[in-house]
Order: structure tokens, then sequence, then C-alpha cells
């Protein structure tokens, strides 16, 4: 995990910085770059086969004879999908459905492949929550279920690769009626009701390039396949986007989004925050999320002086002496406190006495456009049949 880390470190801002300028230099990085574009387009290729064979049914997609949601994208990390599973979950609940949020668990502690891959069982997925108290922490469950479970009393969470499998354990178990899939676009296996694509309004597609040589897991005329699409982190300007994706999609909804501050909440203690609390203070930033500069912003727009700014590796595993080292630090600098983010904190230890008060920032989903299109997409999938537009099953 350490050495993916190291490499991730090094290969996704020397991507960045040539979408940025188109100007890399040195003789290393550019072979990497050479590289990575032949890996992109083998990469691409199977992608496309594998959507072919899912068409002419090669490969088949399995109904579950119930509502199935994907929220996902289209490319890899940073859009902010958690927020967005979550109120949709809520609202779904709200309206009487009884949901279940089914989740892949990316980077959860999992047995080792070898076992897997020999044993004579088959595991049932893991039940992070079942609707009426948190089983697993997120170590064990994953970052985002154990948000999820956290927020959604109410919601099922499970977590398991065969979204197949445990979706049929959500009905058969739990009796659930809608299931929502957390980073679903691409899971093809199982037959969708409605695909919800986010699109990250500062860096939409990154630099047009599919992975490893970009950030795209797919071509982004694959747009088409989505009922509703979320422009998140948008600043209520996103024209030239929309028409984009409007030359791309012609009959989905697209809403604005953008992802709201609320408050700060202790990690360590009971004494929470009001945002207007961060003016004029001095503050450690701490993350190990995809893209730490929304957050560090965040944290400036609301009058923070940010001493220093600690960056890891998205989904980054943290060590106790890690928490403890950043903490004495932030004490050394003075600082007023640290200030970490919601799926940050789900990771760090458990610790007592601390020497500087330690915060993350709740953050929720606030609508600037086509609000009425997002509670229509509830309605219609609580209350009325839905026929999904011909270019959405491509």
């Amino acid at each position: 995990m350490r050495f993916i880390e190291r490499l991730e470190s090094f290969v996704i801002p020397l991507i960045q910085q040539e979408g940025a300028d188109r100007q890399v230099r040195g003789f290393w990085p550019k072979l990497l770059l050479a590289v990575l574009k032949g890996v992109s387009k083998i990469y691409g290729a199977v992608v496309r086969l594998r959507m072919w064979f899912f068409r002419i049914g090669v490969l088949r997609r399995w109904p579950l004879g119930c509502q199935v949601i994907s929220v996902g994208n289209v490319t890899a990390g940073g859009t902010g999908k958690t927020p967005v599973v979550e109120i949709f979950a809520r609202e779904l609940t709200r309206q009487g459905r009884k949901v279940a949020i089914l989740s892949r668990g990316y980077r959860r502690k999992e047995k080792p492949f070898l076992q897997r891959l020999f044993s004579d069982t088959i595991d049932p997925p893991l039940v992070v929550s079942d609707g009426r108290r948190v089983l697993l922490d997120s170590e064990t469950g994953g970052d985002e279920p154990y948000m999820l479970a956290t927020n959604l009393p109410g919601v099922v969470v499970l977590v398991d690769r065969n979204r197949v499998k445990s979706g049929r354990y959500a009905i058969k178990k739990f009796k659930c009626d809608t299931l929502v899939l957390d980073d679903g676009f691409q899971y093809q296996r199982l037959k969708h009701s409605r695909d919800i694509v986010l699109v990250d309004k500062t860096n939409p597609f990154g630099n047009g390039n599919l992975l490893p040589r970009g950030v795209l897991r797919e071509g982004i005329q694959n747009l088409r396949r989505a009922d509703f699409i979320f422009i998140t982190k948008s600043d209520g300007d996103s024209e030239a986007l929309r028409a984009k994706i409007r030359k791309l999609n012609h009959h989905a909804e697209i809403i604005e989004c953008r992802h709201a501050p609320k408050r700060l909440k202790n990690v360590y203690g009971k004494t929470n925050r009001d945002l207007t609390w961060l003016a004029g203070k001095k503050v450690l930033a701490l993350s190990g999320i995809a893209v730490p500069q929304s957050f560090e912003a965040f944290l400036r727009g609301y009058g923070a002086e940010l001493l220093e700014c600690v960056r890891y590796a998205d989904h980054h595993r943290y060590a106790t002496q890690e928490i403890i080292n950043v903490i004495n630090r932030a004490a050394d600098l003075g600082c007023d406190a640290v200030v970490t983010t919601e799926k940050d904190a789900v990771r760090f230890p458990r610790l007592t006495n601390v020497a500087v008060p330690v915060y993350y920032l709740r953050i929720e989903i606030e609508m600037l456009r086509g609000a009425e299109n997002f509670h229509d997409a509830v309605a219609h999938i609580c209350f009325k049949p839905f026929e999904r537009h011909p270019d959405a099953d491509l």
C-alpha cells in the first residue's frame, strides 16, 4: 500500500502538470507518459470490448426486480460521490423506500488474494449497517461505507465486490426495495434502473486521456448512458460545461450543486464549532483525499490562516504515531486547531488528551440549479414508472 501511495504521489502530479500546461520536462517523465499513453490505449480497447459484450448479451446484466440507482462518474476519484449518495438515500428513505447502499469498499481491509482465490466458501456481504446500528469500523468496511452508515440511520449499507450478490442479500435479508450503487456507473453486471453521473466542474475530464495516462475510466461519449447528470463543485456559472454535456447527452436532466461546508465537528471531544469560528484562527490542514486543494480553499475562504498543509494519498490508512506527530506539530506551530475532512476522520485512531483540538469539516450537498429535477427524480423512483431513453442502454 505504501508503494502504491508513493507511485500515485509521483504519477498523478505529473499527469496534472501535463494537463495544465503541456510542458513536461525531462527524459524520464516524458518516457513514463509515453508508456502510460500506450497502456491507456490497451485499457480503452478492453473497456470498449467489455461494453460491446454487454450490449450483445455475451456478458449478462442481472435484473433483481427492484429499483437499482447507480451513482458514479466517468473519471477516477474526486467528484464528491459520497454526499450525493447520501442525499439520494436519505430522500428515498424519507419517501418510504427501504434503501440499501451497495459499495465495493475501496481499499478496505480484506482477506489476502490467494486465500480468497482458493477458498471453498462463499462469504456473505459485509454488513456495515443493518439500518439500526453501525456494525463495522472504517478499516473493515471501508471509509465511504462507514461514513454513509454513520450518517444514514434507517439505511442498510453492504460491502462486497459482487454487487449482484449483495443486492440479492439486501432484498432477501433486509426486504429492501431500492438499491443505490455507490460508484456504480461502470458496474454493468447489475441492471440499472437509473444512472446518475457526477461531473466535477473544477476538473470535468482531466487531460482527456483514459487511465492511466489520464483520469477517465471510459470515454466521455459514454455520458449518453446517464439519466441524470450532477455538475458538482459548481459556482453557478457552468454554461460552457452544460453545453458540452448536452452535446454528449441530449436527454439527461442536468443538476448543479456544490459541496457546502456546514460545521466543524470535534473528532476527540464534544465541542463543535460554527464555521465562523475559523475566521482569524491558525490552522494545520490535514487531508488524505483525491483533491486536497478544494478542502484547503474552503478553510481559507472562511478566514482560517493555514500555517501548514499536510497531505497524504487518497484513502491513506493513518498510523497512531502519524496523527500524534501531526497534533504535536500543530502545537509547536501555535495552531488553534487541526482541521481535516470527514473522510479522513473516520480513519483516525482513538486518542485521548490531545494537545490541540482536532475538527473535521462536515460537508453537505447544496442544490444551485435544477433542484426541481432532483425532486422529480426521487418522485419517479418512488411513485412512477420510468421509461429509460434508448441511448441510456448503449
